[in-house]
């Protein structure tokens, strides 16, 4: 922790500049998996493990400033993870709070927009009342866009959007030819912002948990060894030099994306 803290305060913005390619991510989204794995590897209880990963979480956010990367989707909290251990969820409660508040004057400061996506209706009113305060304070004049996917799940969010759109059918507002893809997208929790062009997973799974389906259809992914609590400033500007040198293609051919590039 220590060691990780000192070199990012050792950046400047010139030595950033240079060490980073043209090809960058607008919105990058990050499953943050480990927490619980690194308590165990440093004999911690567990919730030591979360209390280290929100330390990362606040220097990713603020390479995404330094880098360029304009959206970071962090998820937090799945609508499965209600399922683990009660002693567990209730201090993972206690610290989302106590990051609420003490975090959202940080982030109005520092112009980063919060935004909390997810079935939040299942949180304490304490919760609920801070998510609407650091929302609606941090709304205007920001650089980027911290999204925070909490009691989320990407079944839910394909289904609560699906749910308004036939609501509005129903209304006569929509007609059922009307129904697009970009009709659907429209509707869902992530409304507004740019599909994710990478996923990041830390601790080794390769899989994406449930975790923007429909956001992700075209996204890179990137999984990492690297368990979240490890994941710094430099594990973050290795994984966007990664995305950088490949070739997002979406459906066409190589000798395509070429010529387009060299136009």
């Amino acid at each position: 922790m220590a060691n990780s803290s000192s070199q990012s305060s050792s950046y400047n913005q010139d030595s950033l500049t240079e060490s980073l390619p043209d090809n960058l991510p607008r919105h990058v989204a990050i499953i943050l998996d480990g927490n619980n794995r690194w308590a165990k590897k440093n004999n911690l209880p567990g919730l030591s493990g979360h209390r280290a990963g929100v330390e990362r979480v606040r220097e990713v956010v603020e390479a995404c400033g330094d880098f360029g990367v304009e959206v970071l989707t962090l998820f937090a909290f799945s609508s499965e993870n209600w399922n683990r251990p009660a002693i567990e969820v209730n201090g993972l409660m206690r610290l989302f709070l106590r990051a609420l508040k003490k975090e959202t004057g940080k982030l109005k400061k520092n112009r980063i927009r919060l935004k909390v996506i997810g079935d939040t209706s299942r949180f304490s009113r304490d919760i609920q009342k801070y998510i609407r305060e650091a929302e609606a304070s941090t709304a205007e004049d920001f650089a980027v866009t911290l999204v925070i996917a909490a009691n989320y799940g990407g079944m839910w969010d394909i289904t609560q959007a699906a749910k308004q759109v036939a609501e509005k059918v129903s209304r006569g507002e929509l007609r059922p030819e009307d129904v697009t893809e970009s009709v659907l997208d429209s509707h869902l929790s992530t409304a507004g912002l740019p599909a994710p062009d990478l996923l990041i997973r830390t601790s080794g799974e390769q899989r994406i948990s449930n975790f923007l389906l429909w956001q992700c259809a075209y996204s890179e992914f990137y999984f990492t060894e690297t368990l979240w609590p490890d994941f710094g400033r430099d594990a973050f500007r290795q994984a966007l030099s990664n995305y950088s040198c490949r070739q997002r293609r979406f459906g066409k051919t190589s000798e395509q994306v070429e010529a387009e590039t060299a136009c």
